[in-house]
């Protein structure tokens, strides 16, 4: 269960979902002739608005009920149109956010202003460049629209399959309803694909090549029902109605039809692709990359200071490996030479098959009880997050990262969810797990997600890659400082080679999108320096070959995290407290980098007082 303190703010939060239209008050200047709204019905207001364009959204934090119910029925629109209206509305709401008086606001609700002005006029930058996927409240900005781990036909299966709820009758029909949109959402990816490859964008042959595979994959699932039909009869063996046959009709006929049309369109794609992998071969690519990094880092950071920065900080992180490997044994040798050897340890792999990915499941479900215990240690406010450990599905597995997770719903009904890559079993070591533990979920994206849900409900939606993956950077860090790897000293290595892999991720990411640099020399890089596997770092390549800059978010943030936590112990000598800093910097949300220092300044002059 929840602590009290969160558990209040988390119902208070929702109890004003329902309403905004009724708060409408006195007292708070918007817009010329709007009425006038308090600033937090207005933030309510806007929160609402967008997810009009975003219903999976409202599913997700588990608040497409009551006079939002429609939501549940509802799909992206991922048309040209679609993508036109949402950028409308992105533009009215900026400007009814900046009409507000901020230095009349208390802190916390002049933090949701700020973090709206952010999110809100970054991404209408984006949606001002020629093509391109712009996420608004998301990480995932991308140049194209479909490609191996972007787009609805592998966006979709998995979220009616698990986030859509399925308890009774009205929810089944809502599933239909969704499944019936399908088709037209696919047709509204392809008519923005195909108009990105008339003004010159094509992605690079390689990533085709694994877009094609899987997409051949999906039509095959879909030709008989597959993922589409599971998620809905899987759960309605005690709802009376022919759900499997009329989710059926729908799948293996406008699904299929549709999927069929994109996969066309790849394929006359690839046969105008090159293979050069970074936004610097593509039209106006240079200017694209720039926003893409600034979307990620919330900073201004060039790609030539980024590039440094993950120079500088590998060869730290391998001096302190170098010491942990020469006390195993492993002496000779660059330290990416020697992480091989380590991997090729038996007393550190997973069997082979189903009984391999039971295990590495069980393991992480290890961790995960382990480091509950020690959060009392690290906070002030304890939670325990509802969380699952799931693998992927099998047909996204082939382009998908090792693992990735995020918080539940905002009622707290649909778990986090951490999705494991077990495409293979030998993808994982048993010194890789615990840091991956930490990060995915405690005190991770999932533990740091269940303090956002407890804010108002624009700042559950609206997330910043520096601030979520800073964080669950840091959260690994943390892991370390309680003690996670004191009694298995690989763990610690482990979780060094982590630390080293994200400082990689500047280095390539900055290569392959300012330095031309190829595909291999991004894959050699990891292999050399780090010790990658080449096959498994080669989808990890390709990932930020298709969201440019998303990679440089992780070691950005939490190097910012770390300065201002050492700008906070500078400033307040004893009076510094690990606890409330922590306590401080989750209270404060999911914010760019900008407004952190500000989250941080407040709780330097709360303690000093």
């Amino acid at each position: 269960m929840f602590s009290s303190p969160l558990e209040l703010s988390r119902r208070q939060a929702l109890a004003g979902l329902g309403g905004v239209s009724l708060l409408a008050l006195s007292g708070c200047k918007t817009m010329a002739g709007a009425p006038a709204m308090t600033p937090q019905a207005l933030l309510d207001d806007i929160a609402w608005n967008l997810l009009q364009h975003q219903p999976e959204g409202a599913t997700s934090l588990g608040i497409d009920t009551d006079e939002h119910a429609g939501l549940r029925s509802k799909l992206t629109d991922r048309s040209a149109a679609g993508q036109a209206a949402l950028a409308a509305t992105l533009r009215s709401d900026l400007a009814r956010a900046r009409a507000v008086d901020l230095a009349s606001l208390d802190p916390a609700t002049r933090t949701s202003f700020e973090v709206v002005e952010s999110a809100y006029a970054t991404a209408l930058d984006g949606f001002a460049l020629p093509y391109g996927d712009v996420a608004v409240g998301s990480w995932r900005n991308s140049p194209y629209v479909v490609i191996q781990n972007v787009g609805a036909y592998l966006d979709l299966p998995r979220f009616l399959g698990s986030e859509h709820p399925v308890r009774d009758a009205a929810d089944a029909e809502a599933y239909l309803a969704r499944l019936a949109q399908v088709p037209a959402v696919l047709d509204g990816e392809l008519g923005r694909i195909r108009d990105a490859r008339g003004k010159g964008l094509v992605p690079p042959g390689f990533l085709l090549d694994k877009a094609i595979t899987a997409m051949t994959a999906s039509i095959a699932d879909a030709r008989s029902g597959g993922a589409y039909v599971e998620g809905l009869t899987s759960r309605t063996a005690s709802i009376p109605g022919d759900w499997g046959n009329r989710a059926k009709a729908i799948v293996t006929g406008p699904i299929v039809a549709a999927l069929e049309r994109q996969l066309a369109e790849l394929k006359t794609e690839r046969g105008l692709a090159d293979n050069d992998p970074g936004m610097w071969s593509q039209p106006r690519g240079d200017e694209y990359y720039a926003w893409a990094l600034r979307a990620s880092t919330t900073t201004r950071l060039t790609p030539d200071e980024i590039h440094q920065i993950g120079l500088t900080q590998l060869d730290e992180i391998h001096a302190r490996m170098d010491t942990i490997l020469q006390d195993l044994g492993y002496k000779s040798g660059p330290v990416g030479q020697r992480m091989q050897k380590l991997a090729e340890d038996k007393r550190f792999q997973f069997p082979e098959g189903d009984p391999g990915r039971a295990a590495i499941i069980k393991f992480m479900n290890d961790r995960i009880d382990w480091i509950k215990a020690q959060m009392p240690r690290a906070f002030n406010t304890v939670v325990d997050p509802n969380l699952e450990v799931r693998r992927l599905p099998p047909a996204e597995e082939p382009g998908a990262p090792g693992a990735y997770g995020g918080a539940g719903s905002k009622d707290g009904k649909i778990p986090g969810k951490v999705w494991l890559n077990l495409r293979a079993t030998d993808m994982h070591r048993t010194y890789t797990l615990p840091t991956l533990a930490h990060h995915e979920a405690i005190p991770g994206h999932i533990w740091e997600g269940e303090f956002s849900h407890s804010l108002p409900l624009i700042r559950s939606i609206l997330s910043f890659n520096a601030f979520s993956e800073g964080w669950a950077l840091y959260a690994e860090q943390l892991a370390d400082e309680l003690g996670a790897y004191d009694e298995h000293p690989e763990w610690r290595l482990g979780y060094l080679q982590d630390q080293a892999f994200r400082a990689c991720r500047l280095i390539a990411d900055t290569g392959l999108h300012a330095k031309r640099w190829t595909r291999a020399q991004a894959v050699n890089l990891f292999v050399e320096k780090n010790g990658d596997n080449a096959e498994d770092i080669a989808s990890e390549v390709d990932r930020y070959c298709s969201w440019p800059g998303q990679a440089c978010g992780y070691k950005i943030g939490q190097n910012e995290i770390v300065r201002q936590r050492t700008r906070a112990q500078a400033a307040l000598g004893s009076r510094y407290d690990l606890k409330a800093f922590d306590q401080a910097v989750v209270d404060g949300g999911n914010v760019p980098m900008d407004v952190l220092v500000k989250t941080v300044d407040r709780y330097i002059a709360n303690a000093s007082a």
